[in-house]
C-alpha cells in the first residue's frame, strides 16, 4: 500500500488518519479502473462513490472535482510506474552500463503491463483536450526521470566514465531508445520482439550511446 507520505502530494486536503488514507486510495482505485472501463466522459462522481463508497463529499475534500481527481490519479499511478524504474546511482554499488541497460528494461517491462499501456492511453487522450494536465503530467512524469537520469549522466562524468556536457540533452537521447516500442506498445500493435531480442537491442543502443559519450 503506498504510505502517507507517498500520497500527500496527490490530495488537496490530505488525510491524516489511516481510515482517511485507506479512503483516500479507495477512490483513487476506484475511479481508475471505472475510467479504464468505460472511458472518462462516461463516468460521474456518483457512479465512482456507489463503487468504492463513501459519498462525493470525500472527493470534494480531498480532490475538489472530477478533474483534480483524475490528475491525482495520474500522480499515484506515476508513483507507482516509476518508483522501481530509475533508482538513483551509486557508483560504489553499480556499473554505469548495466544501470543504464537495466532502467530501460525495466521501463519496457512496466509498458508491456496491458493495464498501465492503457491508463497510459487514457493520459494520452485527455492531455490532448486539457493543456494544464499535460504540462502537469509532463512536468512530474516524464521530465522527472529524464532529470533522474540526467543526475546519473552527471555523476558518471564527474567520476571520468564518460564525457557528457548536457546532461539534460543525453538523458533525452537514452530515452529515445525506446520511443518505437513505446509507441508500438501505446498503439496496441503486438510485440515482434522476444524478451532476449529486446534485450539484445537495449544492451546495443546503450553501447552506442556511451560510445558517443568517449573522448573524441
Amino acid at each position: 500500500m503506498t504510505d502517507l507520505a507517498q500520497l500527500e502530494p496527490v490530495s488537496r486536503d490530505f488525510p491524516q488518519t489511516k481510515r482517511g488514507h485507506e479512503r483516500c486510495v479507495a477512490l483513487l482505485e476506484s475511479a481508475a479502473e471505472l475510467f479504464l472501463e468505460h472511458g472518462y466522459d462516461a463516468v460521474s462522481l456518483d457512479d465512482i462513490v456507489n463503487h468504492a463508497g463513501g459519498s462525493k463529499a470525500s472527493i470534494y475534500k480531498y480532490f475538489g472535482n472530477k478533474e483534480g481527481l483524475f490528475k491525482a490519479i495520474c500522480d499515484y499511478r506515476r508513483d507507482q510506474f516509476f518508483k522501481d524504474i530509475c533508482t538513483p546511482f551509486d557508483p560504489e554499488l553499480s556499473n554505469f552500463r548495466s544501470y543504464l541497460i537495466q532502467t530501460l528494461i525495466n521501463f519496457q517491462e512496466h509498458l508491456n503491463q496491458p493495464e498501465k499501456a492503457a491508463f497510459m492511453r487514457l493520459v494520452l487522450e485527455q492531455s490532448q483536450r486539457n493543456p494544464e494536465l499535460a504540462r502537469h503530467i509532463h512536468e512530474h512524469g516524464p521530465k522527472q526521470i529524464q532529470m533522474a537520469i540526467a543526475n546519473a549522466l552527471e555523476i558518471a562524468h564527474s567520476k571520468g566514465f564518460l564525457i557528457c556536457s548536457n546532461p539534460i540533452f543525453s538523458a533525452q537521447f537514452y530515452f529515445g531508445i525506446l520511443r518505437n516500442i513505446e509507441w508500438k506498445i501505446l498503439m496496441g500493435l503486438p510485440a515482434e520482439e522476444s524478451d532476449q531480442e529486446s534485450i539484445k537491442y537495449i544492451s546495443y543502443c546503450v553501447d552506442r550511446f556511451l560510445d558517443g559519450h568517449q573522448k573524441p
